[in-house]
């Protein structure tokens, strides 16, 4: 893991990586702990502005260890193998499809059984909250009754156990003659949390045009500018999609926002080859993108007529207005990135006729 933003050459380019690896048992043990690499950021850590995105693999869990982390709040989104997290609060289950959010200084140790891998975003400004609905009244997205706190639990033992601090962007760890988790009572309202991405109340166009995909934000991380975040949690739910006269996928755009998409399950409507679960893209600020040739002609040529898009997928994004900086892991050495992405747009032609008149 690192946060030094300038040790890897800029690269403005999209940017597609295949299912990120993980490690294979038989050529020995790797822990959520040891299994996390940083893929992009910005800002700092020691002056508490910015953002990091790590993905995790591992193939055991952590054995009389725990790790926190002193930089900001984790958001963790499962995406193959279920985590059994334990914290000082108590203990969750934590299955793909599911997120959960351990914020910055609570330790926890995570269990598997059975190879894992996934996504973190990892804040260092505020909290997660959940985005200002506005107009849409007191209901609708990510509602506060269905997030879940851990069950109660504790362990009273001494025993050998490794603390891992990440500090600085780098990772410490130190020793001490008990576990951890032996919090026995706790009060207020500072705690983990999980939440499951079915539980979310999806809110669309339904007349026409394509809406800004922030009416899928799940939880937020605000800046001192309104309407801009340091990041924001978005998914791309099962829904129906029924707008006339309208390109229903999303837009080709260019913005002022940084965009990583990652995939759980199934396969997103506008790139449903290549893009597959486990693996990601990053499309920079201000850097052109939408919807691959294939996807542009299907939707061009559909009839419009109601119907239901992303059953059985769930595909999210990691939004930020910060210009994220790849490390070398993400860019080279984790052997994922997909050279041939841009070849998904070469397809795209001109039907753009200056005689054709509206009737």
């Amino acid at each position: 893991m690192r946060d030094d933003w300038n040790s890897w050459y800029p690269d403005p380019n999209q940017l597609r990586w295949h299912p990120f690896t993980i490690p294979d048992a038989a050529k020995g043990a790797v822990d959520f702990a040891e299994g996390l690499n940083t893929l992009c950021g910005a800002g700092d850590p020691k002056t508490r502005n910015g953002l990091s995105i790590h993905i995790y693999a591992c193939n055991s869990s952590m054995l009389h260890k725990c790790m926190y982390s002193s930089d900001g709040d984790f958001l963790i989104v499962p995406q193959k193998g279920a985590l059994r997290i334990l914290t000082e609060f108590g203990k969750m289950t934590v299955k793909p499809n599911e997120i959960c959010v351990i914020q910055q200084g609570m330790r926890f140790s995570v269990q598997v059984s059975e190879p894992s891998r996934g996504y973190i975003l990892e804040t260092y400004n505020k909290h997660f909250t959940l985005p200002d609905l506005g107009p849409i009244g007191a209901n609708g997205l990510a509602n506060p009754r269905d997030f879940l706190t851990p069950v109660a639990w504790f362990e009273d033992k001494e025993i050998q156990y490794t603390i891992i601090n990440k500090f600085q962007g780098k990772m410490f760890q130190a020793q001490q003659g008990h576990s951890p988790f032996d919090v026995v009572g706790w009060h207020g309202n500072y705690t983990p949390y999980k939440y499951d991405l079915d539980k979310f109340m999806v809110i669309n166009a339904v007349a026409f045009d394509h809406a800004d995909p922030s009416i899928f934000t799940v939880l937020t991380c605000q800046s001192e500018t309104a309407g801009v975040a340091i990041a924001d949690f978005v998914i791309f739910p099962p829904r129906w999609s029924v707008q006339e006269h309208t390109f229903r996928p999303p837009y080709y755009h260019r913005n002022c926002m940084s965009e990583f998409m990652g995939l759980i399950k199934g396969k997103y409507e506008a790139k449903e080859e290549g893009f597959r679960p486990g693996g990601g893209t990053l499309h920079s600020m201000m850097t052109p993108h939408g919807p691959d040739s294939e996807c542009f002609e299907k939707a061009s040529n559909a009839n419009l007529k109601a119907e239901r898009i992303a059953d059985g997928t769930m595909a999210f994004m990691f939004e930020s207005s910060f210009s994220l900086a790849l490390t070398e892991w993400g860019n080279k050495t984790c052997l994922r990135v997909d050279e041939e992405y841009y070849k998904c747009w070469q397809g795209l032609k001109s039907h753009f006729n200056p005689n054709d008149r509206l009737k």
